[in-house]
């Protein structure tokens, strides 16, 4: 398996880079949050890789940190999820982000994600509980204020006001974890306008 490769961008576009290595251009699909790190990259850069073995084909993933690429590998084992759908998660949110959503079976945050409808999302939650949600993810802390149902019927409430996922979590964002749902849903309409 090709772990990592250290070289200079040839080429990039928005599903990721070609790596010229000695000479030899890598193409690597990169989340949206690591093509974000190397998009001012003008020196070598170190990258990453997981090599995706198909019958008809070898893809070659890049990731900036080893935490990406571990999470990507844990993605890939639910059943369901391939290496495209593991990618669009990594670019929509950071391993951190991803592992307190499963702590605190944050379905809709999956379900925001492009191309995840609710099962999909759901057996994300479920399948991932015990590979992510270990003492030292708990440790870390839930993915919202409060990460309970407060938190996320107020969220739910906003969204169904017409605010999309990312403005109702915006709203919501350093919210009170102690208040209910009806203050916190008023104090982000506040904070909207």
């Amino acid at each position: 398996m090709i772990a990592s490769l250290r070289g200079h961008i040839q080429s990039r576009d928005a599903d990721g880079v070609v790596l010229d290595v000695g000479g030899v251009g890598y193409r690597l699909s990169m989340s949206g949050r690591s093509l974000s790190f190397l998009e001012n990259a003008t020196n070598e850069v170190f990258v990453y890789t997981y090599l995706h073995v198909r019958e008809d084909a070898l893809s070659l993933f890049g990731f900036v940190e080893a935490e990406e690429r571990e999470f990507f590998e844990i993605l890939k084992g639910v059943a369901g999820v391939g290496p495209k759908v593991a990618i669009a998660v990594l670019s929509a949110y950071a391993p951190d982000g991803l592992r307190k959503a499963v702590i605190n079976n944050d379905v809709a945050l999956f379900q925001s994600i492009s191309g995840i409808g609710k099962k999909t999302a759901e057996r994300l939650v479920l399948e991932l509980k015990d590979k992510v949600g270990g003492p030292a993810a708990a440790a870390a802390g839930p993915a919202a204020p409060s990460g309970n149902g407060g938190y996320l019927l107020a969220r739910e409430a906003l969204i169904s006001l017409g605010y999309n996922f990312a403005e109702a979590e915006a709203a919501l964002a350093g919210a009170d974890p102690d208040e209910g749902v009806e203050e916190l849903v008023k104090a982000a309409l506040k904070k909207m306008k």
